[in-house]
């Protein structure tokens, strides 16, 4: 099995259940439900599917040394984690999200981004490690600076070893700081190391300052930007759109470290187009863009095909809308050819 490693955005997120009639007015009173603390940012989300699915995690992130920080720590040693390789922060104090989520609308967040500001990725240990993914770089401002030149190593440090680097984004507020860099510049600096790309359509577009609609013409005018800065696999996933996979050449493929190599010949020059599952009783998105690219990760790692791996990257997701995990046999209940990836 191949050792996969999750750096990056970590923090807890703290939800607070609302009914549908709730709307914020000053000095009003608001009955929820009772509060739910879990795990929350890319480390924690994409860590937990890849675990659930039966992969080794090994979790790297910044922590403050605070109770959160405690409580943050006993989360990830009861869910399937590797040793944890964390920077605890004696100046900052743990990150955490307030998720703000209505039945049947989207979620909002309102976050503090804490101890994330100290990540800059020079902690992260390569060695020992097939995968390395990077998520939510757009809110690690340790990355960021000199236009994103420590991101840029942390994933040319990676490749170097064989390592096979993968990047997930998160939107871009453009009213805040990180808003107003130079994103065009970073992410292409970025992509010329990165194997593996699976952001969201609002991801790219925030990042981008593109205010175009979605349509499957402008999400392929993005993969082809990515693939022609280096990008040898992309998965841009749109919400209740279809996920877009699209790959590179043989010869890029080969050049994508211990997980891709071996898989240049079945996934070069594919284009993809899968619809996302039917969820009857949605419970939330919080997670679900997550729980996809680590399907599509969990699939590569162990050498399925294209059209597997979309499944898995599908199912994955619907399972965490529909308030489940995606364990192996969630997935092989919703799509029973994903079998072949879990037989011993």
């Amino acid at each position: 099995m191949h050792s996969i490693a999750v750096a990056g955005h970590l923090c807890l997120d703290i939800t607070p259940p609302l009914g549908d009639t709730v709307r914020l007015k000053p000095g009003q009173l608001v009955e929820v439900g009772q509060l739910s603390i879990t795990l929350g940012g890319s480390v924690a989300n994409t860590g937990r599917a890849l675990a659930d699915l039966g992969a080794a995690v090994t979790p790297y992130a910044s922590i403050g040394d605070d109770e959160l920080g405690a409580l943050l720590l006993s989360k990830l040693d009861a869910q399937g984690f590797g040793t944890p390789r964390l920077n605890v922060s004696s100046q900052l104090a743990t990150s955490y999200s307030l998720v703000i989520e209505r039945p049947g609308v989207d979620r909002t967040f309102w976050h503090h981004t804490g101890a994330n500001d100290e990540f800059d990725g020079t902690f992260v240990r390569v060695e020992g490690h097939d995968l390395l993914h990077v998520g939510y770089p757009t809110l690690l401002p340790g990355v960021l600076t000199d236009g994103g030149r420590p991101l840029h190593t942390l994933l040319a440090r990676a490749r170097a070893e064989g390592v096979t680097t993968s990047i997930d984004l998160a939107v871009v507020d453009r009213t805040s700081s990180v808003g107003s860099l130079d994103w065009h510049s970073i992410l292409e600096l970025a992509f010329s190391e990165c194997d593996i790309a699976s952001p969201s359509f609002d991801d790219l577009t925030s990042a981008l300052r593109i205010d175009e609609p979605y349509s499957l013409a402008l999400v392929d005018r993005l993969a082809d930007r990515m693939l022609d800065q280096g990008v040898a696999i992309v998965a841009i996933s749109a919400g209740g759109h279809r996920l877009r996979l699209r790959t590179g050449s043989a010869a890029r493929l080969r050049r994508g470290g211990r997980v891709l190599a071996p898989l240049a010949e079945t996934w070069a020059d594919q284009a993809l187009t899968v619809p996302p599952l039917w969820v009857d009783n949605p419970i939330t998105t919080n997670g679900a863009g997550d729980a996809s690219t680590a399907g599509l990760l969990f699939a590569l790692s162990g050498g399925a095909t294209p059209t597997l791996a979309a499944a898995l990257a599908a199912a994955s997701s619907a399972l965490v809308i529909s308030g489940d995990r995606p364990t192996p046999a969630g997935v092989t209940c919703l799509e029973p050819t994903l079998a072949t990836l879990f037989a011993p």
